[in-house]
């Protein structure tokens, strides 16, 4: 549980620090709640080490540990217990880790899976392609990039993993789009700001791209993110058959032209059903 709580704090640091305003963006008054929120995130992190370390303990252990008043700490922990990080021991009072905390391990194990999984198919398909191989996932309004392959061709290619990218300019984010409900995909494009001339940006216009998107198979962005890049992009399943993440080939448009795109696009299907078949989706003949 240990490791567990690791990817955890890790997961809750870089979800929280999202909220956390950048230096010089708010008034200092601002400033000084941002640093009160950093705190008490620090804090609960704490809490779960200590938790994780010790099996239990109770408010005033943890309160020592931490350095801070009981009240402080009773505080915390009842956040935390909300969302079901911690629970209390009803007769004895103490405190110990919370079942919500295996969903949070479960999604990181998840995404690893995933990207040892792809991996060598990824490296296939660069070889053949000779382009870019990415994964993406959704991560709420934007695609995540997990994980990336450069092929032969792509010579210093720009490494976006861990970064995110725009859902409604690119392939990667059309192919997670593409099997939303409607009001799930409300909630995920809020806004379609324009990159470039090619950019989608009426909700009317990207739903009949999302059928498109179901009816082909795969999801392609001519110069919609930038001017000369060109991408396509297929979903890969999980093993209820959900969309969970998408592969993708990319490179300058010179180079992907319409032959080019007639060869990557079969070979690009392939590797996302291989994926899928590795995380368990449909049967093999």
């Amino acid at each position: 549980m240990a490791t567990d709580a690791a990817a955890i704090s890790a997961e809750l640091s870089a979800g929280l620090s999202a909220g956390v305003s950048t230096p010089g963006s708010e008034a200092t008054n601002g400033d000084s709640q941002s640093g009160g929120l950093v705190q008490s995130v620090d804090r609960a992190l704490s809490i779960l080490e200590v938790l994780a370390r010790d099996g239990e303990a109770g408010v005033t252990e943890i309160a020592a540990d931490l350095g801070v008043h009981k009240s402080t700490a009773f505080r915390l922990l009842a956040t935390l217990e909300a969302h079901r990080l911690v629970e209390q021991d009803g007769e004895r009072g103490r405190y110990r880790l919370g079942v919500g905390n295996l969903r949070l391990a479960g999604a990181t194990t998840a995404r690893l899976d995933l990207v040892q999984e792809a991996r060598p198919v990824c490296r296939q398909l660069a070889s053949e392609t000779g382009e870019t191989v990415n994964i993406t996932v959704r991560a709420e309004t934007s695609a995540l990039y997990l994980d990336q392959v450069a092929g032969s061709s792509a010579l210093q290619s720009h490494n976006w993993v861990g970064q995110h990218i725009p859902l409604h300019a690119t392939s990667n984010g059309k192919v997670l789009l593409s099997e939303l409900e409607d009001a799930q995909l409300k909630k995920a494009v809020r806004e379609l700001p324009r990159y470039t001339d090619q950019t989608v940006t009426t909700m009317s216009k990207l739903v009949a791209e999302l059928a498109h998107v179901r009816e082909q198979g795969y999801a392609l962005a001519v110069d919609e993110l930038e001017t000369g890049l060109t991408a396509v992009a297929a979903p890969i399943r999980n093993a209820h058959g959900d969309v969970i993440a998408s592969i993708s080939v990319s490179g300058p448009s010179f180079r992907l032209t319409a032959d080019r795109l007639d060869r990557a696009i079969p070979l690009l299907l392939a590797a996302a059903l291989e994926v899928s078949h590795r995380l368990g989706w449909g049967q093999r003949e």
